[in-house]
């Protein structure tokens, strides 16, 4: 439970894209600790009586709502914010879709779909897809960051070198994230929570849904960073792991083709085997797969893998 913060952020504070003129909602000391209520990705546009004919009136200009900002004081340009993740209280209810347009193969999967999630809040046991599928559960903030120094609005989607849309999957509770900072205050905010994502999120979404998020929030004077950087607290796979993983791989001289490739024959693979849709099959390697770099220096030819967790149909 996300229990003896300083301060509470409600969900209603809330904004969409970066901006360093926006009013900070709070001030805090470094070393505060807060409580964050994050929307979901569509800011609540699917509830759990949701159809896929929802996905096309999904609006553009309200993803990815982040909850903030937050000034703190003493932060400086130069200086690193540094980010306690502590604790994550999912809301239960989550969607995962297959947006037309967006995603890794967006060429091969032009029509919409949709799968809504139920989870169990307390025990975080693997989530159901479908009759056959269970998918391992950590919870974590797809989009964290701070306001670029650049005036003017920029858009949520993008990562930037000051966070932003990152979906990392590792940002999850116990993880030390560094930010750098550009403008007085740093202006903080956090939103865009997953259940569960496979490194990549390679259809563009992940189990989308609503949490509140506990963290300390303090400052590195002067740190210098470029880019933000991150420490786990332990090993980042262990929910995935226990059963090893079907492995497919895409070689060849352009990285991007190499994932479509890895993808693709993932998708085939677990489609056959297990009766799914493809678009089913694309969704499912999006909220557990992994995509990896294997190899990047054997010129001229580069080998991206993907990584399906045995777990999930055990």
């Amino acid at each position: 439970m996300c229990t003896g913060a300083d301060h509470t952020i409600h969900r209603a504070r809330h904004h969409f894209g970066w901006d360093k003129a926006i009013a900070p909602v709070m001030h805090v000391e470094p070393g505060a600790r807060l409580s964050f209520e994050c929307l979901d990705a569509a800011c609540g546009h699917f509830t759990p009586q949701s159809t896929v004919a929802d996905v096309a009136t999904l609006g553009s200009d309200t993803i990815n709502p982040v909850t903030g900002p937050v000034f703190v004081d003493g932060a400086e340009p130069g200086d690193a914010l540094k980010v306690t993740i502590e604790a994550f209280e999912p809301s239960g209810f989550g969607w995962t879709a297959n947006i037309p347009g967006f995603g890794l193969l967006a060429d091969q999967f032009p029509d919409p779909a949709l799968h809504l999630w139920r989870y169990d809040v307390a025990g975080r046991v693997p989530a159901l897809f479908g009759a056959n599928a269970r998918v391992p559960l950590k919870p974590f903030a797809g989009t964290i960051g701070v306001a670029p120094a650049a005036p003017g609005r920029h858009s949520v989607v993008p990562p930037r070198r000051v966070g932003g849309n990152l979906d990392i999957r590792d940002l999850a509770a116990g993880t030390t994230l560094y930010l750098p900072v550009e403008v007085a205050g740093a202006l903080f905010s956090i939103g865009d929570t997953h259940a569960a994502q496979g490194d990549g999120e390679v259809c563009g979404t992940a189990i989308e849904s609503a949490m509140t998020v506990a963290m300390k929030l303090d400052l590195v004077k002067q740190a210098g960073l470029s880019m933000p950087r991150f420490t786990t607290p332990g090993p980042v796979t262990r929910h995935l792991d226990g059963a090893g993983y079907e492995v497919t791989t895409g070689v060849g001289p352009d990285l991007q083709e190499g994932a479509r490739t890895a993808l693709a024959g993932m998708i085939e693979l677990i489609a056959r085997e297990h009766g799914l849709a493809p678009v089913d099959a694309y969704m499912l390697c999006s909220v557990c797969g992994d995509l990896r770099i294997s190899e990047i220096v054997d010129a001229p030819n580069w080998v991206v893998s993907f990584y399906f967790p045995r777990a999930v149909f055990a």
